[in-house]
């Protein structure tokens, strides 16, 4: 055999091999994928992740599903997710805060930037500080007043230590000068009950969360914590209309184990981004309370990682400690 053909079959060798991992490669995904969400089902974090699942669904032609595995603020979904084989089959939809702050709030064994590769983000939505109805105020500054006369004996509720209900009502509260008894639940769906209730005054809560409650007459929004109004409840003022006080939103996204093959985000992310485009689907996004966010990989990286250098400084000013 000729040197020059024994060149040509070692190409021809070659060659099929790129072509068969390319088509491996390219057949992603092959089987059902998990879209892990940190929290138990109904909030806005589960709605956004469930929207997202049906239209990567109808775009990659493989069932996503959604697995709820609330606990720990986040962490256990986290920790779940890195635990899995990096073949993309196993993802982490989250408000990027629960990724973020963590290593500030919780003991945990992954660093949010190093060990996680962004997907897209997804949508944002800030938070609606609520009262109970009976609660004798009705606007922001009333409450203010309320809460002062009476230091260290009004209950708030969360989700959860850590979580971004938790924090965003420390950061309100800190910018009142308020103090309140923090009682943390293991979901926003059972803090929303004792609201209901009366056994907490307040709890912070996205758009979507409160709009059930909106015509029940036993809730009433105060403030919004975002920058802007929130086109979901026009009439509610920012805190900042009230009183100084910085923002807090939530970002929404998907991500994966930094292990998972970059062909397989790429696909992900090309997926997200059409639906983003999509009139239908920002629509959607926009009925359930929060605003459509269309990025690469590369610009939810810098998200995340602003992100997390954001909380670091509010965690240390606000003065919570690792759990």
């Amino acid at each position: 055999m000729s040197l020059r053909l024994r060149s040509l079959l070692r190409l021809a060798v070659v060659a099929a091999a790129i072509a068969t991992v390319t088509t491996a490669q390219a057949a992603w995904p092959e089987r059902p994928v998990t879209l892990v969400v940190p929290f138990t089902a109904g909030g806005i974090t589960d709605v956004l992740a469930r929207a997202l699942a049906e239209r990567l669904q109808a775009a990659l032609g493989e069932p996503f599903v959604v697995e709820n595995l609330p606990g720990g603020a986040g962490v256990l979904a986290a920790e779940h997710v890195l635990r899995a084989p990096p073949d993309g089959y196993v993802l982490l939809f989250t408000p990027i805060f629960q990724i973020t702050m963590a290593p500030f709030t919780h003991a945990v064994t992954f660093d949010p930037v190093r060990d996680f590769r962004p997907v897209a983000a997804v949508a944002a939505s800030p938070f609606v500080i609520t009262v109970g109805a009976n609660v004798p105020a009705n606007n922001l500054a009333e409450f203010i007043a309320y809460v002062k006369a009476r230091p260290g004996k009004i209950p708030f509720g969360s989700a959860g230590t850590g979580s971004l209900t938790h924090v965003s009502s420390a950061v309100f509260l800190k910018s009142a000068g308020l103090d309140m008894i923090h009682v943390p639940y293991k979901g926003v769906g059972q803090a929303f009950a004792d609201l209901l209730g009366g056994q907490i005054a307040m709890l912070s809560a996205s758009p979507v969360e409160v709009k059930p409650y909106l015509n029940s007459g036993k809730i009433k929004p105060l403030a919004v914590t975002g920058p802007t109004r929130s086109k979901q409840l026009p009439g509610v003022p920012t805190i900042a209309e009230t009183i100084k006080s910085p923002p807090v939103i939530t970002i929404n996204g998907l991500v994966a184990s930094a292990k998972v093959p970059a062909d397989v985000i790429d696909v992900l992310s090309r997926a997200i981004i059409a639906a983003e485009k999509s009139p239908d689907f920002v629509d959607r996004i926009d009925k359930l309370g929060a605003e459509p966010i269309v990025s690469t990989p590369a610009e939810f990286a810098k998200i995340i990682a602003d992100d997390t250098a954001l909380w670091r400084d509010t965690v240390r000013d606000l003065g919570l400690k690792a759990q």
